[in-house]
């Protein structure tokens, strides 16, 4: 009575522990993000017309850029790494759904055992005849061939979650390659703008020279005529080396952005391909900002932040279900014997094996919680990141909107100051030759145009970017 009493409460004690082993943590949250706004600035608009709806073949009209994008895609190494990572997130989608498969096999092994005379064992194989007047050998030879299959019931979805994230975790790479080709994009468009401006920039320079060098055979014929001094003919001397230094200093950045194309391109150097036409000419894309909302729809990283917090919303289930019982299934079926002759003798020689394991966690649930807390925590991460990976796009386009419209202004302004000075290089000209102004004047002036006419390509270059940027902080570019 005793010992059926004992008995009963050993069931209920392990029925209690069982219980308090399954219990698990529940997750933690953060609070709930402030929505997008409605519109990029001051003015709300509803117009959903979206430039990075375009296709990049699209948006770029110059035929030189396109091409060089068009090899970029094929040759950079960065892109060419990323989809590699695709491949891995691939593979790993497979790993998870094999887990939800039993795990099959085929095994044949051969062995011996010498067990000894006085044992249970070795005393009833001495007694065991095989057939009449054959008894057990000694030592036991074991040959076997099997198929044997596990197999862990997914009880809880633990593997199925598993699956799942890996899925989205494909996704999000998938993302994340639309990601590194708008900006490859991008940053190709921007160099190559960058080498048109310093085209320009140089022809500027060589034109100022040859403007310098004549003011320079001016001032020395007017020292002969003792209309100058010698310090005239220097300081003119002294620019036109300026501007000669300032030549080569261009060619210089001609050649480093040149290497940095080929280098997006994949390429040893090589000349970049482009159309010696008048810079200032060039007008940006026209752009097209629809509403912030559609930021969620459209940028690759936006994208790939919510499927990988996704993912980690997954991971959390998972490292909860660790807390409860898992059921394991086991099965073999094969023949064995001592004999390789006596292994296709049926049903003698017939093994076979049905097992059901239920086992649930009890003393290293410190574990367990330790690691349920890490992916509780990597999903706070994940849930941060997509929060500030939508405030950096929607900043990131407000920031870029604001610039093309002062870019504009400015340019304008420039415009006219440019002018204005070219107009004055040609009367500080006629007058030094009347000698109604010094050399001071004429230089400063050539000195003030060329500055104005170097920021006014940069300010064209600066716009034809930002037009370019505007495209891919809307998400386009990967289409």
């Amino acid at each position: 009575m005793y010992k059926v009493k004992l008995y009963q409460y050993s069931i209920a004690l392990g029925l209690c522990l069982a219980v308090a082993g399954c219990k698990a943590p529940a997750a933690e949250t953060a609070s709930t993000s402030a929505p997008v706004p409605e519109a990029f600035g001051n003015v709300k608009s509803q117009d959903t017309t979206n430039t990075s709806a375009l296709k990049w073949k699209d948006f770029f009209k110059d035929q030189n850029l396109v091409e060089l994008i068009d090899i970029a895609l094929k040759n950079n190494q960065e892109l060419n790494m990323t989809l590699q990572e695709i491949e891995i997130a691939k593979n790993d989608i497979r790993v998870r759904k094999g887990a939800l498969l039993p795990t099959v096999g085929v095994r044949a092994g051969a062995g011996i055992e010498k067990v000894g005379r006085y044992t249970s064992q070795g005393a009833g194989d001495a007694t065991t005849e095989i057939k009449p007047g054959i008894e057990t050998p000694d030592p036991l030879p074991d040959y076997t061939i099997a198929a044997y299959a596990n197999w862990e019931v997914d009880i809880w979805k633990k593997l199925r979650n598993s699956k799942k994230a890996a899925v989205n975790r494909y996704l999000a790479t998938v993302e994340g390659k639309n990601f590194v080709v708008t900006n490859l994009i991008a940053e190709i468009a921007d160099s190559y703008y960058e080498l048109l401006a310093l085209d320009s920039q140089l022809d500027i320079v060589k034109q100022t020279i040859t403007l310098q060098s004549n003011a320079l055979e001016i001032v020395k014929i007017q020292k002969q005529a003792a209309r100058a001094t010698e310090l005239g003919v220097q300081k003119f001397q002294a620019e036109v080396l300026t501007s000669k230094s300032l030549e080569f200093d261009i060619l210089q950045k001609i050649k480093e952005n040149e290497n940095k194309i080929n280098f997006l391109l994949g390429r040893y150097p090589q000349d970049i391909k482009r159309d010696k036409t008048n810079f200032t000419d060039l007008l940006p894309a026209a752009v097209n900002s629809g509403i912030p909302s559609q930021l969620l729809i459209n940028r690759p990283d936006v994208k790939q932040a919510e499927l990988e917090l996704v993912a980690a919303k997954l991971d959390v289930k998972v490292a909860r279900a660790e807390f409860y019982p898992s059921l394991d299934i086991s099965a073999a079926f094969g023949v064995q014997a001592f004999k390789p002759s006596y292994l296709f003798t049926f049903p003698e020689s017939i093994l076979y094996s049905l097992a059901g394991d239920i086992a649930a966690p009890l003393i290293n649930r410190n574990a367990i919680k330790a690691e349920f807390s890490s992916a509780n925590a990597r999903q706070l991460q994940a849930l941060y990141n997509y929060d500030k990976t939508i405030l950096n796009a929607y900043l990131e386009v407000s920031t870029q909107l604001s610039k093309i419209e002062n870019l504009q202004k400015g340019y304008d302004l420039k415009s006219q100051q440019v002018d204005a000075l070219n107009r004055s290089i040609d009367v500080s000209n006629d007058l030094f030759k009347s000698a109604r102004v010094d050399y001071f004047e004429v230089l400063m002036t050539q000195r003030d145009a060329l500055e104005a006419k170097l920021e006014l390509i940069d300010t064209k270059k600066e716009q034809l970017n930002a037009a370019v940027h505007v495209y891919r902080d809307l998400g386009g570019g990967w289409k």
